[in-house]
Parts: C-alpha cells; sequence; structure tokens
C-alpha cells in the first residue's frame, strides 16, 4: 500500500495512492461505518502508538478493497501532496555504501556510523531546497529511508523488519563547507528544508525485501547516482538492530539509510546545488521524490 497525506479544508488526511488515482480515506466513511475504532484521520495518528499503524493498515486495506471503491477514486492532479508526518526523530546512516566510502577517501566503517538530523529540515516533495546564504556547497544525497511502526529496543536483526512500518525516499541534503569546517556533520545537514521525504510511505507488505531497490537521483535531469539497496554495507536489518542496542526507536522514527556513490562533491568538478536546480530521488516501487532549490 503507498499511503501519503494530503491537503484539505479540514487539513492533512490520510489517503492512498491506487492505479487509478487518490483515495483520500476521510471520504469514505460510508464505507467504513460499522468499523471500530475509526480509521486515523492523519498518518501522524497512525504511526501515534504501538499497534496504532498495523491497525490502520488493516483497516485502510479493508477500505480499498470494497466493491464500491471506485467512486471515491480522484485524479492525482487533483489532489495537493503535504508532508507524509512530523518524525519525532532522524537518524542518518553516513558512508553506508563501499562506493561512497571510495569516493570520500575515508577507511571502511567496522560499524554503522549514525548521526541525527533536526527535525527542522523535514520538508515534503515539490517544496524546495533553501540554500543558506553562509554556504556554497551544498549537495544532493538520494537514501532509503526506513519508518519505524513499532516501539523497537534490542531486537535481532532476524526480527527488525517485524517493527517496520514501510519506507520512503528521501534526500540527505548536506552543506560539505559546513560539514568540513565543523568537524561533525549535524549542523551541515540539519539546515531548514536539508531533509525532503515521500512522496509516499509504502508498507512494508509491498518490499518484503529492502536490500534490492535500485536508487537513482538526477539533478535538472543529469543521472548523477545509480545504485542499488543491495551495495548497502549494513542492510536495514543490521541497522535496527544496531542502534536498539540502547536506544528505544519509537513510531514515527524515521532511519535514513545512507547514500551510493555519485554524490556532488566527488564529481569532477564537483556538482552542487544552485538556485532554479531540480533535484529527484527516485527508488523503484517506492516513488520520486522531486525538489526544487531556491536561494534564500
Amino acid at each position: 500500500m503507498k499511503l501519503l497525506s494530503v491537503t484539505t479544508p479540514d487539513g492533512p488526511r490520510l489517503a492512498a495512492k491506487v492505479d487509478a488515482g487518490i483515495v483520500i480515506f476521510s471520504e469514505t466513511e460510508k464505507l467504513s461505518q460499522k468499523r471500530k475504532p475509526a480509521l486515523p484521520l492523519t498518518l501522524q495518528e497512525a504511526l501515534a502508538s504501538d499497534g496504532s499503524f498495523a491497525e490502520m493498515e488493516s483497516q485502510a486495506s479493508s477500505i480499498l478493497s470494497h466493491p464500491d471503491i471506485q467512486k471515491y477514486i480522484r485524479p492525482e492532479n487533483q489532489v495537493a501532496f503535504t508532508q507524509l508526518y512530523a518524525p519525532r526523530n532522524i537518524l542518518c546512516v553516513g558512508l553506508n555504501y563501499k562506493d561512497h566510502v571510495e569516493e570520500s577517501k575515508t577507511p571502511l566503517p567496522q560499524q554503522p556510523v549514525f548521526f541525527a538530523k533536526w527535525v527542522n529540515a523535514a520538508s515534503e516533495n515539490h517544496a524546495p531546497i533553501v540554500l543558506p546564504p553562509d554556504t556554497t556547497e551544498v549537495d544532493y544525497e538520494a537514501e532509503l529511508a526506513v519508518v519505524i511502526g513499532r516501539r523497537c529496543r534490542s531486537v535481532s536483526a532476524e526480527t527488525a523488519l517485524d517493527y517496520v512500518a514501510g519506507y520512503t525516499c528521501m534526500n540527505d541534503v548536506s552543506a560539505r563547507d559546513f560539514q568540513r569546517g565543523d568537524g561533525q556533520w549535524v549542523r551541515a545537514k540539519s539546515q531548514d528544508t536539508f531533509g525532503p521525504f515521500g512522496p509516499y510511505l509504502v508498507t512494508k507488505t509491498e518490499i518484503p525485501d529492502p536490500q534490492v531497490l535500485p536508487i537513482r537521483c538526477t539533478v535538472n535531469g543529469r543521472l548523477l547516482q545509480n545504485s542499488n539497496t543491495s551495495k548497502m554495507i549494513f542492510g536495514v536489518r543490521e541497522l535496527i538492530a544496531f542502534i536498539s542496542r540502547g536506544v528505544t526507536l519509537y513510531p514515527g522514527d524515521l532511519i535514513s539509510t545512507g547514500t551510493p556513490h555519485g554524490v556532488g562533491f566527488a564529481h569532477n568538478p564537483p556538482v552542487f546545488l544552485h538556485d532554479g536546480d531540480e533535484v529527484v530521488v527516485e527508488i523503484d516501487g517506492i516513488g520520486r521524490l522531486s525538489n526544487p532549490v531556491k536561494a534564500m
């Protein structure tokens, strides 16, 4: 199931992408009048507590399979996408593809390299990436992001995917001059708008194996990153198991799993983002995240 959030006169609402268009669940009340509890109005509510996402997914699946669902499908161009939800935490992995480690000229990590991205960086599909005035080296990073669906602490790699709600596209935008000057990564990657993700949350039932997904990034139509999640050094299972040893993950926590080779600073000459550019992160089976670039 491909879930999204759309703008309505009553605020953001939970919706699903189907072959013929978009279903806004708040408009399908007649199909679910006898269902208790009621379907959450937003994806934020569906990720609010343990068990709530799984219950929502079951209810939503039942609604989408109703014989009268065709009456509630809107053309995609008649709905306005908005941010999927507001993540509680954004955790990111650095240096998680061998070829990216090589282009970064750093040693191969012996365990996952985690850092935090401040939640103010989060934004949505089609929202502008705003260039701060103090940096001239803003870079793109196409990444697969994992949305946690259940409270998760000290889990094994074998059971880690049981705690996943689904997957989405993310762009871990990075100011390389900040990163180099600070000697650490958080400020460089946490500027406002530096974490667009979406446009869909694709439930894990549709992505049984997150390690087989082609992933790409283009800037102004030029293909700059072209890889596969099979090339991760540490897969999704290992990342969840590693961090949950001492950090409790909660529903809605977002884990961005690292970027493959082809980032801007590694090109000759470097390819940094400028006012008017268009950056697209695309992952097969998940979706296409597109963001314009705008000077502040």
